[in-house]
């Protein structure tokens, strides 16, 4: 055994994973589906300006191959965060016939990669002219339309648009003609994901929702009769409510109707009889089966056709089973995967998802239900590095004020070849989700093993409000935004440093979006933070609620407190206007392009601050919205946190740009 390298204080150790690796390895797989015997899906590639391409995997099993070059980019801007952006089917002249969303443009196209010559892509739809134009997303082929959801802006404010299911001819006469786009649903619903048609083709299944509400405060499972001339009869009401949330729904090969629904408290499966409305539970458990819906397209519930349903559920990260409907039986799936994505599909006896481990990243897995066997048919590389380097993940109970409990993962600082320094405790960075509606699970991320390998410490909070635990949990967060979670990650970064893992003067936050919001919030709460990084942020409540976009436009209702109380709450909680409390030194990262948080609020806190001697810096970037995606992006960004916690720890680092901090 090679002797260990001497010692070097926490946060200087030397490391293999450089930003520009964590950057080239960033995203995963997403929206996967079947088209006969093959397997599809979209994938990241930063380094290709971000852009998201369409892959498949043959059925012969050679390895997969990019269908589409750049400059297409297949996703859709239905919400902003987008949807499901693809589907295909078996020509019966043979090949896939392809639908996709070209995120440029944002108008379908269609494609026969097989075709003689190698056509390019054709359009089916028009280019909007108002606001934000014409957007689609979640589609499927039925004879010869394509039917989806169609986000229609009638005016400039994000807020001036309406969603509806439509039919788009694949002829190709809508390319130049909206009125040849047919629409299939009146807009009486403020949010619709796409239509499922049952087997026979005579049932369509859509889930609805309005405002305030989101969908996982409450939604609405809609049934309509297919008439036989292709329209959609008048919807009626079979589970859901405003305080049901149903994430999903399905059919079954045989006609059966599936949903997953939180009615008793956590998402759990159930079979819904499509005439009374009446639903029975097929896995009473304290699980979540779902998880909440941002966008049209999610499955974490996928029926074969031997009548099994292929299922994701667990509390805090999910798992792959096989649920039997009728006994209830649940059988998991084998292997090192410890979190699956809601993005299920199957093929006869074969599931394929995206799921990731401690020491994988997001992958594409297949499931053989006949044998059991799984394995990987989709992976973005092989280690890059050796995994000794990768952090090994805690996943732990916190207890916080009122004796609540707290889930998080921590991250201990970990490299093969440097030995913990005796004499000293290392710092560690509060890592802070996004939603707020939303979970981390515990698998590999090379931005987290970017700073652990260098030895600091990382740990991810599920705060109050997170998904995962089940709806009560969740709901801690109502009226509560910017205490609960503020207060739960104080706590465990507090817990930390009283057990002796965390140096108490060196501990940091850092969030983007609304873990932007928590870590702002942290600062000019309390001074237990010695700096923060603040990505794309959401720091002022009213102008959140007046300048976003259309889906989280009324989010602020149930997180913060009704409309007539929003400018108390703002004084009371907003970071900008408490900005006069925080004196610890930060850095703001903010893409120019954010629609959902724009650099408006940004610009504010730097204005409340002007003339104080707070240590910052604003560092932004063209082209980027909310989340980066471009490579050359998430290296500058990463460097810049790793020089901030460098200067205000007391960390020697060369090996990347100082970050100039004002005044």
């Amino acid at each position: 055994m090679a002797p260990l390298t001497p010692s070097r204080p926490y946060g200087g150790w030397p490391s293999p994973i450089d930003a520009a690796l964590a950057a080239a390895l960033d995203g995963r797989p997403e929206y996967v589906g079947t088209i006969g015997p093959e397997v599809w899906w979209t994938e990241p590639r930063p380094e290709e300006e971000g852009r998201r391409t369409l892959v498949r995997r043959p059925a012969d099993g050679r390895p997969e191959r990019s269908v589409l070059p750049a400059p297409w980019n297949v996703r859709s801007r239905v919400t902003e965060y987008g949807g499901r952006p693809w589907a295909g089917v078996e020509r019966d002249s043979g090949g896939p016939l392809l639908v996709f969303v070209h995120f440029a443009d944002q108008r379908l196209y269609a494609y026969e990669p097989d075709a003689p010559g190698a056509p390019a892509p054709r359009p089916l739809t028009p280019v909007g002219t108002v606001g934000g134009g014409l957007r689609w997303a979640d589609p499927v082929l039925r004879g010869d339309e394509v039917w989806c959801v169609l986000e229609e802006f009638t005016g400039p404010a994000p807020t001036d648009v309406r969603r509806v299911l439509a039919a788009v001819p694949l002829d190709g006469s809508a390319a130049e003609d909206r009125d040849a786009v047919r629409e299939l649903t009146d807009d009486r619903h403020r949010f619709t994901t796409g239509p499922r048609l049952s087997p026979d083709g005579r049932t369509v299944a859509r889930l609805v929702w309005d405002h305030p509400r989101m969908p996982w405060d409450g939604t609405e499972l809609l049934l309509a009769e297919v008439t036989g001339d292709g329209a959609i009869g008048a919807p009626r009401t079979v589970l859901g409510g405003p305080d049901e949330a149903v994430a999903q729904v399905e059919w079954a090969a045989d006609g059966t109707l599936l949903a997953v629904s939180d009615r008793g408290g956590w998402w759990n499966p159930y079979r819904v009889d499509p005439h009374s409305g009446e639903a029975a539970n097929l896995c009473p458990r304290e699980e979540e089966f779902g998880g909440p819906l941002w966008k049209p397209g999610l499955s974490w519930l996928a029926p074969l056709q031997d009548g099994l349903v292929a299922v994701l559920h667990g509390q805090g990260s999910s798992v792959l089973g096989v649920l039997d409907p009728e006994s209830g039986d649940l059988v998991d799936a084998a292997g090192p995967w410890t979190a699956w994505q809601p993005t299920l599909a199957v093929s006869d006896s074969r599931v394929f998802g995206v799921a990731a481990s401690p020491r994988s990243g997001y992958e594409v897995v297949e499931l053989d239900t006949a044998t059991g066997h799984a394995r990987v048919i989709g992976a973005r590389a092989a280690d890059p590095v050796d995994p000794s380097y990768y952090p090994e993940p805690q996943s732990r109970t916190f207890t916080g004020p009122d004796d609540r409990e707290i889930h998080a993962h921590v991250y201990p600082p970990h490299h093969p070849d440097r030995p913990a320094p005796a004499d000293e405790l290392p710092p560690y960075v509060v890592w802070v989700h996004g939603g707020p509606t939303d979970h981390v699970p515990p698998v590999l991320d090379l931005h987290i093993a970017y700073f652990t390998s260098r030895g600091i410490g990382v740990v991810e909070v599920n705060y109050g409000g997170s998904t995962g635990y089940g709806r009560a949990y969740r709901e801690r967060l109502r009226e509560q935004w910017g205490v609960v979670d503020v207060e739960d990650c104080a706590a465990v970064a507090r817990a930390l440093a009283a057990e002796g893992t965390a140096d108490p003067d060196r501990l940091a936050i850092r969030g983007g979006s609304a873990g932007g919001w928590t870590a702002a919030a942290s600062l000019a709460a309390t001074d237990l933070y010695a700096c923060a990084a603040i990505i794309y942020p959401v720091l002022d409540l009213r102008g959140f609620a007046a300048e976003t976009h259309d889906l989280e436009s009324r989010y602020i209702d149930g997180l913060a407190g009704p409309p007539a109380t929003l400018d108390l709450l703002n004084r009371e909680r907003s970071p900008v206007a408490r900005a006069d409390r925080i004196t610890a030194p930060f850095v703001l990262l903010q893409g120019l392009d954010d629609p959902i948080c724009p650099p408006a609020q940004a610009e504010r806190l730097l204005a409340a601050l002007r003339g104080r001697a707070v240590p910052h810096a604003y560092v932004t970037f063209e082209g980027e919205g909310h989340g980066f995606r471009r490579a050359d992006t998430m290296v500058r960004a990463l460097e810049a946190e790793l020089s901030l916690y460098a200067q205000v720890f007391g960390i020697e680092r060369t090996d990347v740009p100082r970050l100039p901090l004002e005044p």
